[in-house]
């Protein structure tokens, strides 16, 4: 049972990340120092989130992203920026929670846990493409607050039931996969559609 609590855990973190790393960071940090969950010896590991500067630099940079993350186009920017950076945190929070474990079981529970910050983080690029071709941004906002209460949800189930989280990540992640490929198909189709008119404006230029 341990086992797949820990896996939860490091699950959960991973995922958490790919959406907003910063966050992710910052809320488990806080429970782990304030102790709000009374949480157990096995989660010992990630004390280390609890870290005065720990906190105080995913802090600051949650600010920076909660006002970057509402404005359109520059959300994507700050994603682009971030297609490294989060799957390196989420896989780092990630091996955190897992601990010590053989050689093999941290190469194994790296990839995993990469592939996960990856599959959450390109859900999000994707979908903030596809909001900022319409001309307000609104969509843009409701998409950065409904993460931001994904991850705080996700954040408290992942501590207090971590076996739960487990199921709840690996279906989720499951169903991005089915979905990644149609989402990026469309955000191609979008580009290339962007792509036409502006030959076409710059030939009407042209011959004008």
């Amino acid at each position: 049972m341990q086992i797949l609590e820990q896996l939860g855990l490091g699950l959960g973190l991973a995922s958490l990340a790919g959406l907003n790393l910063y966050l992710t960071v910052f809320l488990t940090g806080m429970l782990v120092r304030f102790d709000v969950l009374h949480l157990a010896e096995k989660y010992q590991t990630i004390e280390v989130l609890g870290h005065d500067w720990v906190l105080a630099a995913a802090g600051v940079l949650y600010a920076i992203e909660f006002i970057a993350d509402k404005v359109p186009w520059v959300d994507s920017l700050w994603d682009s920026v971030h297609t490294i950076i989060r799957p390196v945190g989420g896989t780092i929070l990630a091996m955190q929670a897992l601990g010590e474990m053989p050689a093999h079981m941290e190469v194994l529970g790296a990839l995993l846990a990469s592939g996960a910050a990856l599959t959450t983080h390109s859900a999000k690029a994707g979908t903030r493409l596809l909001a900022n071709h319409s001309p307000e941004p609104a969509s843009n906002i409701a998409l950065s607050i409904t993460e931001d209460i994904i991850v705080a949800a996700g954040t408290v189930v992942m501590v207090l039931k971590p076996v739960i989280a487990l199921c709840i990540f690996t279906a989720a992640l499951f169903v991005l996969w089915l979905v990644l490929p149609r989402i990026w198909r469309v955000v191609r189709r979008s580009f290339e559609i962007i792509r036409d008119k502006g030959r076409a404006l710059f030939r009407q230029e042209a011959h004008a």
